[in-house]
Formats: C-alpha cells, sequence, structure tokens
C-alpha cells in the first residue's frame, strides 16, 4: 500500500513538474519570436527601404551608350546599392507582359525610352536625401525625368518608425506578463511544499539553508524550459528558411542566435528569481497562514 502511495505521489510531482516546464517553455517561446521580430526589425525595414525602385528616364535621342556612361557614374555613388540598365528593347517587352504585345499600334514612334533602374541604401530613403539625390541625377546629361512613389517612401518611413515604437512597448509588456505567468506558476508549484518549509523552520533550519536546494531546482528548471523554448524557437527559424526563403534572407543570423541564447538565460534569471522570493515568503509565513 505504501509503494502504490508512494508511486502516485511521484507521479503527481513529476505531472506537477512536466506542467510547470511546459508553461515556462511556452511563455519563454512567446518572448523568444518577439525577440527575433524586434532584433529583426531593422533589417526588415532596410529590405523594404532597398526595393523601392527609383526609374531613370532618358531623352528620345539617347543612345545605350551614353546611358551606359551614365550608369558606370551611378554605380561608384555611395548611395547607390545597385543600379540595372534597361534598354529600349528590354522596356518594350516588359511593358508588352503588362499592356499586351499590340500596345504599340497606336503609336507612330515607340515611346519606351532607356531607363536605368536605380536602388538606393536604406539610409539614403530620406525625403531631405531623396531630393538632393534626385536633384543630382536630373543635373546629368540626357536625363528626362527622375520617377519614384514619394507617397510609397513616406509611408514605409512612417510605418516603420511608428512600428519600432509599438513592437518596443510590446516587448516590455510582454516581460512583465512573462515574469508574472512563470512567478505564478512556481508559486503554485512551491506551494506545496510549505508544510515541508515550516517543518525546516520549526527544526532551526536557516534561511539560506532552505532556500539553496530550492534555487537550484529553480535553476534546472529554468534551463529545462529555455532549452525546449530555444528548440521550439529552432524550429520556428528552420520553417521560416525551409518554407518562407526570401523572408529567410533578410534576417540577422548572429542575432537570431543571441535571442536564443537569451531565451534560455532570461529562463534561468526568472524561475531563479521567482523562486528566491516565493521562498521568502513562504518562509515568513506563520503556522496558521500555511493554510490559507
Amino acid at each position: 500500500m505504501k509503494k502504490r502511495e508512494k508511486s502516485i505521489i511521484y507521479r503527481r510531482l513529476v505531472q506537477s513538474y512536466l506542467s510547470s516546464v511546459i508553461s515556462i517553455s511556452l511563455v519563454l517561446l512567446l518572448a523568444g519570436l518577439t525577440g527575433l521580430l524586434a532584433v529583426n526589425t531593422k533589417s526588415v525595414s532596410e529590405y523594404f527601404r532597398e526595393n523601392i525602385k527609383i526609374s531613370i528616364l532618358f531623352e528620345d535621342s539617347a543612345t545605350d551608350n551614353q546611358a551606359e556612361v551614365v550608369l558606370g557614374i551611378l554605380q561608384g555613388k555611395e548611395y547607390i546599392k545597385r543600379a540595372t540598365f534597361i534598354s529600349r528593347e528590354e522596356g518594350t517587352r516588359e511593358m508588352a507582359e503588362i499592356l499586351g504585345s499590340d500596345f504599340l499600334e497606336i503609336f507612330e514612334v515607340n515611346p519606351i525610352p532607356i531607363s536605368i533602374d536605380l536602388f538606393l541604401k536604406a539610409q539614403y530613403l530620406e525625403s531631405d536625401s531623396l531630393s538632393e539625390i534626385e536633384k543630382e541625377i536630373s543635373s546629368m546629361p540626357l536625363v528626362r525625368e527622375v520617377v519614384y512613389q514619394e507617397s510609397l517612401v513616406n509611408t514605409i518611413n512612417n510605418n516603420m518608425e511608428r512600428a519600432g515604437l509599438i513592437i518596443i512597448i510590446f516587448i516590455a509588456l510582454l516581460l512583465f506578463i512573462s515574469f508574472v505567468l512563470i512567478n505564478n506558476t512556481i508559486r503554485l508549484n512551491l506551494f506545496s511544499k510549505r508544510f515541508s518549509i515550516h517543518t525546516m523552520k520549526l527544526v532551526g533550519a536557516r534561511r539560506a539553508f532552505i532556500r539553496r536546494p530550492l534555487l537550484a531546482k529553480g535553476f534546472v528548471q529554468g534551463l529545462v524550459s529555455g532549452f525546449i523554448s530555444a528548440l521550439l524557437l529552432s524550429g520556428v527559424v528552420y520553417l521560416i528558411q525551409r518554407d518562407l526563403p526570401d523572408l529567410y534572407k533578410i534576417l540577422d543570423l548572429n542575432m537570431i542566435l543571441v535571442v536564443i541564447g537569451s531565451v534560455i538565460v532570461l529562463g534561468i534569471l526568472l524561475c531563479v528569481i521567482s523562486t528566491f522570493f516565493i521562498v521568502n515568503r513562504l518562509v515568513s509565513m506563520s503556522g496558521d497562514d500555511m493554510f490559507f
């Protein structure tokens, strides 16, 4: 009978421990996902900015050689990410794919000009920098017009700034919620040991002596939970790499590793800190408080 009771108690303790670890791991996973989003906000912002196309249209009298000379000058500029020469024939083919192969029938001559598709570095996609760059390019020989979607640039710049602020607030809120949830999980787990703690106190055990093994268990619990959440987070990154390769390319691998490592450290810190304060509170409880 005693063996059966011990087996039941042991099984309940294991179930309680596993449920605590799983709960903490899921909270840490959510914190890790938010961390991944936060550390890659800059990369995502740069990706969108550096894929805004600026078209340089040349005069009808311009030749391919003259346009390529301008292209060579532009490629030496510090603000250029990449530049592509578009001949009149290539431009015509692109328009034919959009408007249909017979779109030229309404024109007496081919209206498609020679052009250059320009993509700037992210730090130059600001209104004042763009204006200066536009003036500089417009003054180049045979350049007729510089075309880009100014409203799109302004929208991306404004939204990225707002997104950064929202993410900071969200991370702070999530860390607070994570601490509260993990603290409650550990509190419920330790509350079942209140009578053992009280007994140790009655026989003269010091607070540090009572606290030491429980802090060690909290450390192990945080470490295990952190590793589980890190594995889940690695799985999410793998799925992004497999199913969304374009998105994976813009992620910073070093920062991903930092976030995964931080999740493990965060799990340990939250568990140890929560255990420390909860054990102190339980040790300070009187015998009457044990039943409430």
